[in-house]
């Protein structure tokens, strides 16, 4: 066997064992994931909030002649699709509606197709993100962004003895500016409040003595005063450096060091430790108002003692499909290419029809099965929340992950213990005795209930409140208990001290 050359290319293999050298045409079946429109839509529709819902029908209701709001979303007997399958697909499962199409049965909804990976042995998609793998724990979702207002008015449960001054408190700070500072005089908070001028002292003593320190001054010479008392730096030299911050903004060195009667080491010192203090603490926090939360589902005890839950519908609209609208178009039209159109608005306001219906028995059949686990909850309190995951609820309902993970985003649920988002409910768990572990949300509570009956002549330490928590069962390392507490506004046992010794308690 051998080659032969020919201007110095090679020619075709001599020999039946070889194979020729030259274009051919080959067939390959592969998989893909394929994002088609509808799939596109399902998928956002799931992870929207009902006030989301809303403007998203406003938008089909522009884009759409065939669209129209009712009273009912089956009203109107035209919301049956001209589609023979219709009847069929009204029974698919949500996972099923929206992944219907070729190779996109089980591709996972949460992953971004840029990104995806194919295992080579499986032939599995997978991605970096590992959609089955550790979720962050419930404290990493909060808001990025909260208020200075919130940030305070966590803090005054566990320090304020006194109901009347906590609420005077809470109304100083809804006064505060964004940069933390109280514009309004305390005669002016007395006179409308109608409140002793002793009182309405107390609840600024309050809000000043919590974190960040420096918040409810009226100036910034008291701002900077309030730092430096923290630091324990507030002395007399100091004391007259704020009272005459006038003098140090003209540059008058000379005049200042003979009114704090110090010399130059000591002012420069004391100038240096002025710089380290923040002159405006409330800036670290979001200035903007809470944005207003309605539920999305409803959550209420029927007399027989089971639960009912079901939509907001005042904040669902009805989505319907003009029937007769659609008939007298359909009559009038002798153009090809506008009948064509027509059908696809057709088409297409049956899909979203079906898209929210199943939207809709998707979201009540995740709130059903988290209610089902949390029962404990919803009966007896924080207390007895129970550790789930996401994994927990698709597999009892038997969905994909990645759906349950969408459906609970933006969603809140009302009951009789106040208003939650659905994420709440999935906390993750910690040790305990009984072996089944307790919700990171259940031993929150439990360290709130401890540091507000603790004794103010003898504060816990975290230590302290480790040995407690473990006589109740919860196996915790010191630095997580110290992680809890402050999560939940909690300051250190001496910073407790302090603001239980201010409020006389």
């Amino acid at each position: 066997m051998g080659w032969s050359r020919l201007s110095g290319r090679a020619k075709q293999p001599v020999g039946d064992g070889l194979m020729a050298l030259g274009p051919r045409l080959d067939l390959r079946q592969t998989q893909s994931l394929v994002m088609t429109p509808q799939l596109q839509q399902a998928i956002k529709l799931l992870s929207l909030s009902n006030l989301e819902i809303e403007t998203f029908i406003g938008e089909a209701l522009e884009n759409n002649p065939l669209l129209d709001t009712g009273s009912s979303g089956r009203d109107n007997d035209a919301s049956a699709t001209e589609e023979p399958a219709a009847e069929a697909r009204e029974n698919q499962s949500a996972d099923e509606l929206m992944l219907a199409g070729n190779g996109e049965a089980d591709a996972p909804l949460d992953l971004d197709p840029a990104a995806l990976d194919r295992d080579r042995d499986t032939g599995e998609w997978s991605s970096s993100s590992a959609i089955g793998g550790e979720r962050p724990d419930i404290d990493e979702h909060g808001d990025a962004a909260a208020s200075l207002a919130d940030h305070l008015e966590s803090q005054l449960g566990p320090v304020a003895g006194d109901p009347r001054i906590a609420f005077v408190a809470r109304y100083l700070i809804g006064l505060l500016d964004e940069a933390g500072y109280l514009r309004s005089t305390l005669r002016e908070v007395a006179d409308d409040l109608d409140i002793a001028m002793a009182d309405a002292e107390d609840a600024l003593a309050l809000v000043q003595s919590l974190d960040p320190t420096g918040v409810g001054a009226r100036d910034l010479a008291e701002c900077l005063a309030l730092q430096a008392k923290e630091a324990d730096r507030h002395d007399p030299c100091m004391e007259v450096l704020l009272a005459n911050l006038d003098v140090l903004a003209k540059g008058d060195i000379a005049r200042l060091k003979r009114i704090c009667g110090v010399d130059d080491e000591d002012l420069a010192e004391m100038l240096a430790e002025l710089r380290s203090y923040d002159p405006k603490p409330g800036l670290r926090f979001g200035g903007g108002q809470a944005a207003i939360v309605v539920p999305d589902i409803l959550l209420s005890r029927e007399q027989d003692r089971s639960w009912s839950i079901r939509l907001n519908e005042a904040s669902l609209p009805r989505l319907v499909v003009n029937r007769q609208y659609y008939l007298e178009l359909h009559e009038g039209t002798c153009d090809k290419k506008t009948g064509e159109w027509l059908g696809e608005k057709l088409s297409d306001a049956n899909w979203l029809l079906r898209a929210l219906d199943q939207r809709q028995k998707t979201i009540l059949k995740v709130a059903r099965e988290i209610v089902k686990q949390q029962t404990g909850f919803f009966e007896r309190g924080v207390a007895h929340l129970r550790p789930l995951t996401l994994r927990e609820v698709a597999a009892a309902i038997e969905m994909h992950e990645s759906t349950v993970s969408r459906v609970t985003s933006n969603k809140y649920l009302e009951c009789a213990r106040g208003l939650f988002e659905l994420k709440y409910f999935f906390t993750s768990g910690v040790g305990s005795s009984d072996g089944e572990g307790a919700s990171a949300e259940t031993v929150k509570a439990r360290i709130k209930a401890l540091t507000d009956a603790e004794d103010p002549k003898k504060i816990l330490s975290d230590d302290a409140l480790v040995d407690l928590l473990k006589g109740e069962g919860f196996d915790l390392a010191r630095r997580t208990v110290a992680k809890y507490r402050e999560a939940i506004g909690i300051g250190s046992s001496v910073q407790r001290r302090r603001q239980k010794k201010l409020m006389g308690v």
